[in-house]
This record gives structure tokens, sequence and C-alpha cells, in this order.
């Protein structure tokens, strides 16, 4: 009885599917074929033999679909070989002089095969993607050991606290309060952490590992990505020790706090979509006035051909440490704009979101974010982020004319009063 209804289903399975498993079967083993040959070895399997595997897979599945226990010795067989192959070849010398242990030859005949159920029992789009992906990890061997040796053995290690903090630790926060003082959840605490943490972090990688060195502004703009302080502070020194970075270093100051606004604004679309919408217009204006001024003044000035600094001495950006200062920031800062809007109403907010520019205000807009969500924006809470832009601007020249021995000069802090009095204005305009 199974075996008719196995030949019943073999019938009605579609001539398209068919023809699908077998094609791709056909590219597979081209691309493994001509990889070998290539490498100037010998190996089973290629252009006839993926096909026929891929179309006894799929024969096996359909004569015994559920549960498929034909499919299972099939291959089972077929690893019952694979095993033997591999035995043998570890017996034989590479070129080199080192033992034959390569996985490559038996995982690839094994893909091939499962190709055919997977064409005719999922979406035709997961055997196409297990095709192509099986094609580009064959056949981008020489690009990815590349890659693999000149990465530090510390960027695999942020990678691992990336996947900790993001797929192991978040899940497990609980999302309630926890004391009557804030309405921040721990999870959404984490949630914050891991934002910052994740923006930075790509900007880090692409600063190290993507952009040249000679790439002007470039270098600035991904810097803000990470920090506009930490951006303002390494630029400021460069000027105090070079004078032909001086107008570099303003520029890029400058354009390091305008691309804070885009930063922030995803930030806050990740808890308080409505408050991201309605607060998008204001930020991407004075977003792109910085913009504006930093590319026309380094048009107008930078007549010297140096060298960007690399701005990658900087701490790492999931760093236990870097993580646990922001939390606690995240945490302490929440509680004092709950406790400052109850007791002084809107006007005590407003003086505090003018204090903390003096640091880092990300935790200070995230946790106005998580206060609102889920409700209608706030105007009084999106006017209290934009006055702490603009006090940070006015802090970030401070922090620039220090640390560059007032190199930076007049226009710098012209530009960033100039870009903190566009944010002040349009908090007064929404006002």
């Amino acid at each position: 009885m199974k075996t008719d209804a196995g030949m019943i289903a073999l019938g009605h399975t579609g001539f398209a599917a068919w023809l699908i498993l077998v094609g791709l079967g056909f590219f597979f083993g081209l691309a493994y074929e001509d990889f070998n040959a290539r490498a100037g070895r010998s190996r089973p399997g290629g252009v006839r033999s993926f096909p026929l595997l891929a179309l006894a897979g799929g024969v096996l599945y359909a004569l015994d679909p559920a549960p498929p226990l034909l499919l299972g010795v099939g291959l089972a067989v077929l690893g019952l070989w694979l095993g033997l192959y591999y035995w043998r070849g570890m017996e034989e010398l590479a070129p080199d002089g080192s033992r034959n242990v390569g996985l490559m030859a038996p995982l690839s005949n094994v893909l091939a095969f499962l190709i055919g159920p997977l064409a005719l029992a999922g979406p035709f789009w997961m055997a196409v993607g297990l095709t192509v992906a099986a094609t580009l990890l064959l056949t981008a061997r020489e690009t990815l050991h590349s890659l693999a040796r000149g990465i530090d053995l510390a960027e695999i290690v942020n990678a691992g606290r990336f996947l900790l903090i993001t797929g192991l630790v978040l899940p497990l926060l609980p999302d309630r309060p926890v004391t009557t003082i804030t309405s921040v959840t721990p999870y959404e605490a984490w949630l914050a952490m891991v934002a910052v943490s994740s923006i930075s972090y790509a900007s880090y990688l692409l600063r190290r590992y993507v952009v040249p060195r000679g790439s002007g502004l470039l270098v600035a703009f991904l810097g803000g990505i990470y920090s506009s302080t930490v951006t303002t502070v390494v630029l400021a020194r460069r000027a105090a020790a070079e004078a032909a970075a001086v107008v570099e270093a303003q520029s890029g100051i400058v354009l390091a706090n305008a691309v804070m606004y885009p930063r922030l604004l995803v930030v806050i679309l990740l808890f308080d979509p409505a408050m991201a919408l309605s607060l998008a217009p204001w930020m991407l204006g004075v977003g792109a006035l910085g913009g504006l001024i930093a590319l026309v003044w380094y048009r107008l000035r930078n007549h010297a051909a140096t060298a960007p600094p690399a701005i990658a001495d900087v701490s790492n950006p999931l760093g236990l440490g870097t993580a646990a200062t922001f939390g606690v920031l995240f945490v302490v800062v929440s509680i004092l704009a709950s406790v400052t809007m109850r007791a002084y109403g809107s006007s005590g907010l407003y003086t505090l979101a003018g204090i903390v520019g003096v640091t880092d205000i990300n935790p200070f807009i995230i946790s106005l974010a998580t206060h609102g969500a889920g409700a209608a924006p706030d105007p009084v809470e999106m006017e209290a982020v934009l006055i702490a832009t603009g006090s940070n601007h006015i802090f970030q020249a401070i922090y620039a004319s220090a640390y560059s021995r007032f190199r930076t000069g007049a226009p710098l802090v012209a530009f960033m009063a100039l870009m903190a009095a566009a944010s002040l204005g349009a908090a007064i305009l929404m006002h």
C-alpha cells in the first residue's frame, strides 16, 4: 500500500519540479567540477553525477514521502560509500605533504542528493538557495581563507559577544517593570544597549575592514555613526598635532555631529516609531544642514592632501565595560527623567535635556522613547530630544577647542553653534 501511494505521489509531482531539481544538480555539478579542475584535483561527483544524485533523492522521496524511509536508506548508503572514500583518501598525501582530510567532496555529494527531496517537498526558493549558497561557498575558497587569515582573533571574540548579547541574553530578560520608579523594563534596557552597540559595531567593522585609508570625510562619517564624541576628540587631537589637518578636522567634526541625527532616529524607531516619524523632518533637516556645511567647507578650504585618521583605536562597542556603562547610564537617566517630569513638569525635563548634552545623549533619548512607546508622541519629550542634541553640539564645540588647543578656531565654533541653534529652533517651533 505504501508503494502504491508513493507511485501516485510520484505521478502527481509537477514536471517543472523535476526539471528544476535536475537543473540545480547540473549547475552545482558544473561549479564543483570546474573548481576541482582548476585546483588540479580529481574528486568524486561532477556535472553528470550531481544531477543523477538529485534525481535519485527526488525519486526516493516521491516513492515514500511520509515518512521518507526510502530517502533515509538512500542517504545512509550514500554516506557509507562517502565514508569509505574519505577513509581511503586520508591515506593519500596532498602535494604539500599533508593528509587529504578535506570534507568538501563528501559534503557536496550529500548536498547534491538532498537537492531532489528539497525541491519536491518545499518551496523552490529553498532548493535554489541551498544550491546557490553551496556553490558560492565552494568557489569562494581562496577569498574566504584570505578573510579568515586577515581577521584578528579578537574580532571573532567580538562577533561571539554580539551573538551572545542578542541571541541569548536578550530573549531571557523579563519585559515588565521591576520597580515603580521607572517604567523601563530589563528587556528594554538591554535592547537599548544592543541597538546602540549594533550600530556602532557595524561602523567599526566598516572602518576597519572596508573603507580605505585615503577616504577623506568618509572616515569621519563612519566615525559619527560609531560615536560623534569619540570622533570629535580624535579629529581635534589630530588638528593639535598637524597644522595641515585643521580644515579636515573642522569638516569631519561637523559631519560626525550631523550623522548623529539619522543614527538617533534609527534607535528611536526601534522603541517608538510614532515619535521617530514625528521627529524625522526636524532631525533630518538639522542633520542635512550640518552635512552641507561640512562638505562646502571641506571643498572650499581643504587644499592639502592629508590622509585621514583611522579612528580605529577606540573602545570595543561590544566590550563588557562599554555595555555595563551604557546600561547603568540608561537606567539612571531614565529614573532622573521620570522623577524630574513628575516633580517639575516640562521645565524640569527641558533643564535635564540641556544638562545631559555634556555627555552621551543616547541613554537620555532612548529613555524618552521607551516612556512614550505605544502612545501618541508627547511634544514635550520630542522637544527635549531636540534640546539635548542642541546642547550636545555646544559641548562638542568646547571639547574640540580644548583637545585641538584652540586650533579648530572660530569657524568650528560658529558651525556647531549654527547646528545647535537649528536644533533648539526646531524645538521652539514644535512647542
